[in-house]
């Protein structure tokens, strides 16, 4: 006789009148949406890397902005988690370039011309962590005139506080001297550095009894930035690795914007306090 399941009696089979596990995830419209473009095996790797990466950015915004909401109320506890869980969020992320790298240069190219123009650089969720994190650019927004709903959420986030001008309202509600200038910046431009804030972070650093909380949030955003590099390092080198130095599908110089994009910091004042202290 066939081995009988331990659970077999207790085990749910009849689902004409209830929701399977399927259903909940919608795995078959999620499995569905592969529309692959070339007869080439490797290019199911490609598209699936790539939508698992987006699903990942979805979760790292859908922290990212509640993190935000729970810093502008003062409840930084709620807003830790929420940092730590996109690090490792990034983490995975990051491990995903290690699939795609088993791509070799010319396996890729037997598809990639079938791309025409799409690239990651369009990420419109990519640019939405940027901006959230406080990496301002208006001109970004050209590339999505074509949608409107896609353009009004970008200028949105591009008006709107990013988490370090959050962060630096808390440091002014604790009552560091943060000047007017930067708490009411025009937030759609890119965060200049200031002596002032770096001051204020310094004495977070200096007096870690006093300001626990705010030192916390340090850590988390250094945190959060040291895996974004790792990110796009590992993102250089695997383009690197598969394409070389041609130019990238989306018109971009490919490896060596890549490689000019990791000199960028977004918190800047909690790297440099690092030196004073």
């Amino acid at each position: 006789m066939p081995e009988q399941h331990p659970d077999a009696e207790q085990i749910h089979l009849d689902f004409r009148e209830h929701m399977t596990y399927g259903d909940y995830l919608q795995l078959q419209s999620l499995l569905s949406s592969q529309k692959l473009l070339s007869g080439h095996h490797d290019e199911m790797l490609f598209v699936i890397i790539h939508q698992v990466s987006e699903l990942w950015m979805k979760l790292i915004l859908h922290e990212l902005k509640a993190a935000i909401v729970n810093i502008q109320r003062g409840d930084l506890s709620s807003a830790f988690k929420m940092l730590a869980r996109v690090s490792k969020i990034q983490s995975q992320i990051i491990q995903s370039w290690d699939v795609l790298s088993t791509l070799t240069p010319a396996e890729y190219m037997e598809f990639r011309h079938h791309l025409g123009r799409a690239s990651g650089f369009q990420s419109y969720q990519y640019r939405l962590i940027e901006f959230s994190l406080g990496r301002k650019d208006q001109r970004i927004l050209q590339i999505y005139q074509n949608s409107p709903e896609l353009l009004d959420t970008l200028t949105r986030a591009l008006y709107s506080p990013s988490l370090y001008d959050v962060s630096i309202q808390a440091l002014a509600r604790e009552g560091l001297d943060i000047p007017s200038r930067v708490l009411e910046r025009d937030f759609s431009q890119p965060y200049q550095p200031s002596p002032d804030v770096e001051a204020a972070w310094l004495e977070v650093y200096r007096h870690v009894d006093r300001y626990w909380d705010l030192y916390e949030l340090a850590e988390k955003l250094v945190d959060l930035e040291d895996w974004l590099q790792q990110w796009r390092f590992r993102h250089m080198k695997t383009v690197e690795r598969i394409i070389g130095h041609k130019p990238g599908t989306g018109g971009s110089s490919g490896v060596p914007y890549l490689k000019k994009v990791l000199d960028h910091r977004f918190f800047p004042e909690l790297w440099d306090v690092r030196t004073k202290l």
